[in-house]
């Protein structure tokens, strides 16, 4: 068998996850796009190790290393995307910036929002705390 085959099918495997972790909005996805990528290398380490004819089959043996360390991952993965999904509501990843930490110049402008709603309330009960004085003092 030539090693052109399996190299190519890789390379098509390997993009294919590629564009789906870039271009995915969903973390399930995503992480199926990693599994796809880490697929194609796995097929790479077999493809080459019996291209070489490696005594030792060393390409298998990482291989075998490979997919214990992906399920590993799916499993830590999809406990975070779970829970992320518990609390938010969403797996959307473009939704998980949220969680990230914010400069304080990106907090004022509604802290200045609620301090205006807080001044426009004290201004609706003003007359009325007077009212209620003037009557208390009559």
């Amino acid at each position: 068998m030539h090693l052109a085959y399996p190299a190519v099918l890789a390379v098509l495997l390997f993009c294919t996850g590629l564009y789906g972790v870039l271009a995915r909005r969903n973390a399930i996805l995503v992480l199926m796009s990693v599994e796809l990528m880490l697929n194609a290398v796995n097929l790479n380490l077999v493809a080459f190790d019996v291209w070489l004819r490696d005594a030792l089959h060393a390409g298998q043996a990482l291989t075998l290393f490979t997919i214990a360390i992906a399920a590993a991952e799916i499993g830590i993965g999809l406990a975070i995307v779970l829970a992320v999904h518990r609390n938010r509501g969403s797996s959307d990843v473009d939704r998980l910036r949220d969680t990230a930490e914010t400069d304080e110049a990106e907090t004022l402008p509604d802290e200045a929002a609620d301090d205006a709603r807080d001044n426009t309330a004290d201004q609706a009960t003003a007359p009325a705390g007077k009212a209620k004085k003037a009557e208390a003092t009559a």
